[in-house]
């Protein structure tokens, strides 16, 4: 019986080690087209390669990016240049204290020559939107802009109208200033896949940036080099890629850890106002396999899931104001989370 088991899990294995060469050899065919696109990318986007990973990561599970840095870091010259690349519909909305819920999905316009209500569709009708400091815009615009973020759909009277595939929301937080703003409530935030902070470029990326940014000249023209139905195709790969259990159970630990962080030996009950929601295990599991696409994989890593965490995680922890008062923050939390947490 010993035997005929020990048959069975080895022909199981190699089962298994089969199917993992055949996904990594999809992904290797599936994703050439990541690299010609990163180059072309370089060509305008000096550095914030993290940046530009998180986006593709975004993008290939159908989620959404909030970005939080001070002006000037190329965060709508990322996106609307990777829109060029994708050969995607762009459109950038400056959130403003005055604007409405139709400007962001439209609304119905009455035409006197035929005596009837037309549809005008806003400008989230794209593929790639990019929503300019949404902290600026009233409460109202920003349910309206988040709503067709997770229902994927607007409604304009009595009409439900989809949203184009792919659909990315980036949406850019600007921290340095506080007047006429409108913060997101923690609720809000939590429907974004990931929250990158962009920071500075290096001082040799500020050197670089000097030497082919600092003219009067046009940027170079970018063409296209991916097709949406790539895309598409390459959503459906990355969602059947190999996770082990493992793997399975330590995004579901460090997901725990930020609700039961005594469970883990960890002191950091006083800090933790309360944990992050399940979407985050979907996000960091989704995002993880994203990472492992990206790196021409067709299975998930320990490394995959560490890499994506804190983008992940950290806007979803709730800090106490024992922690504030401190100066401890939701990204050393997980950080802690990250490095204590047995790797499997």
């Amino acid at each position: 019986m010993t035997t005929t088991n020990q048959l069975q899990s080895n022909q199981n294995n190699e089962s298994g080690q089969h199917n993992i060469q055949e996904l990594t050899q999809m992904v290797t065919e599936q994703s050439r087209w990541i690299s010609p696109l990163k180059s072309e990318l370089a060509r305008v986007v000096v550095g914030q390669q993290g940046l530009v990973d998180r986006l593709l990561a975004a993008l290939l599970v159908n989620g959404h990016v909030l970005l939080e840095g001070v002006p000037g870091l190329a965060k709508t010259l990322a996106l609307k240049s990777l829109s060029t690349l994708i050969d995607g519909a762009f459109q950038r909305i400056q959130f403003t204290p005055d604007m409405l819920p139709a400007d962001i999905v439209g609304t119905e316009m009455f035409n006197p020559q035929t005596a009837t209500f037309e549809t005008k569709k806003g400008v989230v009708f794209a593929n790639f939107v990019l929503a300019d400091e949404i902290n600026r815009a009233p409460a109202k615009v920003q349910s309206a802009l988040l709503e067709a973020m997770q229902e994927r759909q607007v409604t304009i009277g009595d009409d439900s109208y989809l949203l184009p595939e792919p659909f990315l929301v980036m949406a850019t937080q600007n921290p340095i200033e506080q007047e006429g703003t409108y913060p997101l409530p923690e609720a809000q935030v939590d429907r974004f896949m990931m929250k990158v902070v962009v920071d500075y470029p290096s001082i040799e990326e500020e050197r670089l940036i000097l030497d082919t940014a600092a003219t009067t000249e046009p940027l170079p023209k970018l063409a296209p080099v991916v097709s949406l139905d790539q895309i598409v195709n390459a959503r459906r790969l990355v969602n059947s890629l190999y996770m082990d259990d493992k793997v399975r159970d330590y995004i579901v630990a460090l997901v725990y850890a930020t609700r039961d962080p005594e469970r883990y030996g960890l002191n950091l009950k006083p800090y933790i106002r309360n944990g992050v929601s399940p979407r985050a295990t979907i996000a960091l599991t989704l995002a993880s396999k994203a990472n492992a696409f990206l790196n021409g994989r067709g299975y998930v890593t320990p490394q995959d899931v560490k890499t994506i965490a804190k983008e992940v995680m950290c806007h979803r922890v709730g800090i106490t104001y024992e922690a504030d008062a401190e100066g401890v923050t939701s990204e050393q939390i997980i950080t802690t989370i990250l490095n204590e947490v047995p790797v499997p």
